[in-house]
C-alpha cells in the first residue's frame, strides 16, 4: 500500500497498538490486585487474537473497496462487521483462555475465561474495534488527502513546465526567425498579408505568455490559437499544407487543458507533413458525444505513424502527463494509424465535458 499505509508501517502500528491494549489490560488487573503471570498470558492471548481478526477485517474491507465508500454507506457495513468480529474474537479468546488454564492446571476446576462477564468483554472489544476502524480510515483519508495535494502541486508544476516546453518546442528561435523573415519578405510584396501574419504571430505569443498557468480553457479559445498557428505554418509550408477545421458549435464552450490541441496540431505538422516533399492534408474535428458528457477531438494528417519505442514525442508526452493529472482514467488519448483512411495518422482525444460556469462551482476553496 502506498504512502503512510505501506505494509511495514501498517504492521508496526498493528503490533504497537494491540500490545498497548494488552498492556493496559494488565495494568488494570494490577490495580485491582489480580496481577499475575497468568493474567499476562491471558492479555497476550487477547492482544494476539484481536491483532489477527482486525487484520482479517482489514483484508476484507480492502478487497471490497470500503475505503472508497461514502460515510453513510460505510457506517452500517462497519456496524455489522464489528458485531461479527467482536463475537468471533471474544469466543476465540474464551476458548483459547480456557484451553490455556486447562493445560496449566489440569487438576483444578478453574474455568479459565470468565464467561459470566462475556457481555462486558463483548462491549469492550466492540468499542475498541470502532476505535481501530476510526484510526485506520482516518489514516486512509489523510493519505488520500495528501496524495491529492501532491497531485495538485504536481499539476501546477507540470502546467508551468508545459508552458516553457511550448515556448521552446513551438516558438523556438529558429521558428520565430523563419516566421519574421517571411513576414519581412512580404512587407514590400504584400503588405496586407505581412500585417496579417504579424498579427497571427503576436496572438500566438500573447496566448502563450498570458494564460498564467490556467488548468483549462474553452475549446473556442484553443481553436483561435490553433488557427493562428496554422496560418503561420501555411506561410512557411505554402502549398504543402492543406487544412480544415470541423467543430460542432455546441462543443465550443467545453474545457480542455491549454495548448493541448495546438500541441497535437504541431505534432502532426512537424512529424507528419513537414518531412514530406509534397506535404499533405491536416484535419481537426471536435464534437460532443450523444449524451453531451464527453468531448471528442480528432486530428488527422497525411503520413505514416512511426514512433520511437519508449520515446514519445514532446507534444504527445506533454498531453499524456497533463490529461492523467487532470482527469485520471476519465480521459483517453491515443495516436496511431487511422483505421479508416490509408496513409493517415489519427490522434484521438476524449475528455469529460466541463463548462466554464461549472468549473467555477467545482473548483475547491482555498
Amino acid at each position: 500500500m502506498p504512502g503512510i499505509l505501506r505494509p511495514r508501517l501498517y504492521w508496526t502500528l498493528q503490533g504497537i497498538g494491540w500490545a498497548l491494549y494488552g498492556l493496559f489490560g494488565g495494568l488494570l488487573a494490577s490495580i485491582f490486585g489480580r496481577f499475575s503471570l497468568e493474567i499476562i498470558a491471558v492479555e497476550i492471548i487477547v492482544a494476539a487474537t484481536l491483532l489477527l481478526f482486525s487484520h482479517l477485517l482489514r483484508r476484507y474491507l480492502k478487497r471490497h473497496g470500503w475505503v472508497r465508500l461514502p460515510l453513510l454507506a460505510l457506517l452500517p457495513r462497519l456496524l455489522l462487521a464489528h458485531l461479527l468480529v467482536t463475537v468471533v474474537s471474544i469466543t476465540t479468546i474464551g476458548l483459547l483462555t480456557s484451553l490455556f488454564f486447562s493445560l496449566l492446571r489440569p487438576t483444578t476446576s478453574s474455568q479459565g475465561f470468565p464467561w459470566v462477564q462475556y457481555i462486558g468483554y463483548t462491549l469492550n472489544v466492540f468499542f475498541v474495534l470502532w476505535g481501530w476502524s476510526a484510526i485506520y480510515f482516518g489514516l486512509h483519508y489523510f493519505d488520500n488527502y495528501r496524495s491529492a495535494e501532491v497531485d495538485k502541486w504536481k499539476l501546477a508544476a507540470t502546467a508551468r513546465e508545459a508552458e516553457m516546453r511550448t515556448l521552446q518546442a513551438q516558438l523556438n528561435p529558429h521558428f520565430l526567425f523563419n516566421g519574421l523573415n517571411n513576414i519581412r519578405a512580404l512587407v514590400m510584396e504584400d503588405p496586407a498579408r505581412a500585417r496579417a501574419m504579424m498579427t497571427h504571430l503576436a496572438e500566438l505569443l500573447r496566448y502563450s505568455m498570458q494564460r498564467n498557468g490556467a488548468e483549462q480553457v474553452p475549446l473556442a479559445t484553443e481553436l483561435e490559437i490553433v488557427e493562428n498557428y496554422l496560418q503561420l505554418e501555411a506561410m512557411q509550408l505554402e502549398e504543402r499544407l492543406h487544412y480544415s477545421l470541423d467543430v460542432m458549435p455546441a462543443a465550443l464552450p467545453a474545457l480542455l487543458p491549454p495548448m493541448t490541441l495546438q500541441l497535437l496540431v504541431e505534432n502532426a505538422i512537424k512529424h507528419g507533413l513537414a518531412p514530406r516533399p509534397a506535404g499533405g492534408q491536416l484535419s481537426v474535428s471536435a464534437q460532443l458525444n450523444e449524451a453531451g458528457t464527453g468531448l471528442l477531438i480528432a486530428v488527422r494528417n497525411t503520413g505514416t505513424y512511426a514512433p520511437q519505442p519508449g520515446h514519445p514525442g514532446l507534444g504527445v508526452r506533454n498531453v499524456q502527463e497533463r490529461l492523467g493529472l487532470l482527469f485520471g482514467a476519465a480521459a483517453r488519448f491515443a495516436i496511431g494509424p487511422d483505421p479508416l483512411l490509408p496513409d493517415t495518422v489519427l490522434a484521438e482525444l476524449q475528455l469529460p465535458v466541463h463548462h466554464p460556469q461549472l468549473l467555477l462551482h467545482e473548483r475547491p476553496a482555498h
